[in-house]
């Protein structure tokens, strides 16, 4: 397994160079040379020529690459900078490099707010071993007995500032329908702002979201916390209809409409009447059952395959899909009509991976589930999770989401053959992430009526959109989230793909 050291250049280590005897090696060549290292990835806020001449000193004392990433911060103490910059570090060592690598963090070079935010990020996002070291004691592991209840994130610092917002915009308040919904990070949070606003609302909604993001769950929460509460909750998964009897299920049928149709059965949309109706995978209905589906939602009414009168239904329509309906539009698989319908209010539904500080959370909550649920079978003891254990999942990517999450702990539950859960037992139940493919838009044959001008704006605008959304309107934070690198750049691409900024601002 591979091993790197992560830290910040220090003034310390810049001095090493020319005042050895009385500086010493300073902290990172210290450190390399008391422990074994794979890499060296180094993050510094000094200009490139204050540092060429420490890293052809420090070349020569390594036996292992050497990296060094420039990162401009408007203070040594800003937090928020420090944390982002350590964090896109971090991350692109985890993408690019070894899998599960050992990670140590260093935290004497830099400023305190530095070494905090590696404390931060060791305990939480990245597990890793901290280490600080001097000319006094050598190198050694930092002890830090505690575990920090969240992921650092900047907003953090202005929690009472985002309380005082919150009243004034108005915003609904907190409902009980919605405390299964297991989170603390800001992106999962404002899902659920949005959710809890559309709620009371009668107008269809649309969840998107991989699978394994939890759009069921939202979908029952919105209906709980909605005035149709009383009324049927009716879900559906279109994806697993057969094509020949999607109308049936949906619309209901009358006997000897069908060979088998030996009574009169009604459809999802009768049977939810009242209520609501989840329609998940909603990109899986074949397009003679879309005509339908937008007939009955212009309408209000749905005739039986094999009748003659229509029947008025008051139905709420939520779906769910983790297709990329726009994709499917331009290539002729989904009806921009019925898209459009249905997507009154989008919720985008993040990943887990992009939920930060949520993991360590869910795996707690989800542990607990684990042990109630198998609390009746014979032998069964409680299981606990190892610190080891612990670092395997929160590092594991998670492409399917809490759903995988849930199962990998349940098969970790079963091999665990006493009451504490060991890496070993998490390793064997992970399961090996399935190759990477291009979805949607990545997969259209060439030619026949490719238009790859058209593919590039869906792709921009669906950027653009998400970076004005997340960044909540702030052109330069929106910026920089899509790698642009002014405002102004980023205004002029709004410009040329005509997307609507609302109220933003720079």
């Amino acid at each position: 397994m591979s091993r790197i050291l992560v830290s910040w250049i220090g003034n310390t280590d810049l001095r090493a160079p020319h005042d050895e005897e009385v500086v010493g090696v300073g902290p990172i060549a210290q450190a390399c040379s008391a422990r074994e290292f794979d890499r060296i990835v180094l993050l510094s806020d000094y200009p490139e020529q204050k540092i060429s001449e420490y890293r052809k000193w420090l070349k020569k004392r390594l036996t292992c690459p050497l990296e060094i990433h420039l990162k401009t911060l408007s203070g040594p103490t800003n937090f928020g900078e420090i944390y982002e910059a350590a964090r896109s570090v971090v991350d692109g060592q985890l993408k690019a490099g070894t899998k599960n690598p050992d990670l140590v963090f260093h935290l004497s070079p830099g400023t305190p707010a530095m070494a905090s935010v590696w404390i931060i990020l060791g305990k939480t996002r990245f597990p890793a071993e901290l280490i600080e070291s001097s000319q006094k004691y050598g190198v050694i592991t930092a002890s830090v007995p505690f575990d920090i209840a969240a992921d650092f994130i900047p907003d953090l610092l202005s929690s009472s500032d985002q309380k005082l917002k919150q009243l004034s915009a108005a915003e609904p308040p907190e409902i009980p329908e919605f405390a299964d919904i297991i989170h603390r990070s800001r992106v999962m949070a404002r899902a659920i702002t949005k959710a809890r606003y559309v709620a009371p609302r009668s107008v269809p909604v649309l969840l998107e979201g991989e699978s394994g993001t939890g759009k069921e769950m939202f979908a029952r929460s919105i209906h709980t916390a909605g005035t149709r509460r009383e009324r049927p909750f009716v879900a559906v998964n279109c994806g697993a209809i057969p094509a020949e009897l999607v109308e049936s299920e949906l619309f209901g049928h009358e006997r000897g409409a069908f060979t088998g149709a030996t009574e009169s059965r009604p459809g999802y949309f009768e049977n939810a009447d009242g209520g609501t109706l989840f329609l998940d995978e909603v990109g899986e209905l074949p397009l003679a059952a879309q005509v339908k589906f937008l007939r009955v939602l212009q309408e209000g009414e749905v005739r039986r395959v094999g009748g003659k009168q229509a029947k008025k239904v008051n139905v709420r329509v939520i779906a769910a899909t983790n297709r990329d309906l726009i994709g499917a539009i331009a290539i002729g698989q989904f009806r921009a009509d019925l898209f459009y319908r249905l997507a009154v209010a989008v919720i985008k539904l993040p990943p887990l991976r992009e939920r930060e500080g949520d993991i360590s959370l869910l795996i707690d909550r989800l542990l607990e589930k684990v042990n109630a649920e198998s609390a009746t079978e014979p032998g069964y003891k409680d299981k606990l999770l190892s610190g080891s254990a612990r670092k395997l999942l929160l590092r594991h990517q998670w492409p399917g989401n809490v759903r995988e999450l849930f199962n990998t702990l349940c098969r970790a539950a079963i091999w665990c053959q006493s009451e504490e859960i060991q890496a070993e037992d998490v390793k064997e139940a992970l399961l090996p992430e399935p190759p990477k493919r291009g979805g949607g838009i990545f997969d259209r044959q060439l030619g026949d009526g490719l238009n790859l001008p058209e593919i590039l704006e869906v792709t921009a605008r669906h950027y653009l959109e998400r970076a004005l959304e997340e960044s909540q309107g702030n052109k330069t934070v929106a910026a920089r989230l899509v790698g642009l690198p002014s405002y102004q750049t980023f205004t002029n691409w709004l410009e040329r793909y005509k997307v609507r900024s609302g109220k933003s601002r720079a």
